[in-house]
């Protein structure tokens, strides 16, 4: 929920900006502004939180990042911040009704599809070490994206075993299952290939990919 408190804040901080609004004559029209200092501070915290939810390639950066280049006549300020804050609005709503972890879960999705495909190439080619050391990382950041969606803290591959266990996300055979993979990860990473066969990083790719299915889905 840390996310949707800090969107919820940025809110409030939005409506403190908009009430600096002031007008100036232009000439031919009042020119509408509001406070800079208040407004870019505001703005690039608006930003760090859409990239936190709504991540790097999304629709919400782009259309965030897009809207400063349209030019008014005369300069000014008040019309860039009311789009602001209205696609802050926006991107609440989505995330209080699952679109933007829905999302989030499709691209990363095609990420893990891609890393596990790599490592089953590798390990065609004999390289059970990288091809282990791959496959381990697309568990651990699977891991994360269960606590993510569970609210848990993150932390430590082992942490997160035991807190996604004891929140009954999984029970302890899938728990023990996850502590023989990153076993096959750990020898891997430092090297001791004598540890583990190339049939066990074919099991391991094989129960990483059983694992998304039923939990990353």
């Amino acid at each position: 929920m840390k996310f949707l408190k800090r969107i919820e804040e940025l809110i409030k901080e939005g409506d403190i900006v908009k009430n600096t609004l002031y007008e100036e004559d232009a000439g031919f029209c009042m020119a509408k502004y509001v406070d800079i200092f208040k407004h870019t501070e505001w703005k690039l915290k608006v930003q760090n939180i859409i990239e936190l939810t709504a991540g790097k390639n999304s629709t919400y950066l782009k259309k965030f990042s897009e809207i400063e280049s349209v030019k008014y006549i005369p300069d000014q300020t008040y019309p860039y911040f009311i789009k602001q804050f209205a696609l802050l609005n926006a991107l609440k709503d989505d995330y209080e009704n699952g679109f933007l972890v829905s999302l989030k879960s499709l691209v990363e999705a095609d990420v893990f599809d891609t890393e596990l495909e790599q490592a089953k190439e590798l390990l065609s080619n004999k390289y059970k070490l990288a091809a282990a050391v791959i496959a381990g990382v697309v568990l651990e950041t699977a891991l994360r994206s269960l606590c993510d969606k569970e609210k848990i803290p993150q932390g430590k591959l082992t942490k997160m075993n035991d807190d996604l266990t004891k929140a009954g996300v999984y029970n302890k055979f899938q728990q023990k299952s996850i502590t023989a993979l990153a076993d096959i990860r750990n020898s891997a990473a430092h090297g001791k290939d004598s540890e583990f066969t190339h049939e066990n990083v074919e099991n391991m790719i094989r129960d990483i990919e059983s694992f998304l299915a039923t939990y990353l889905n």
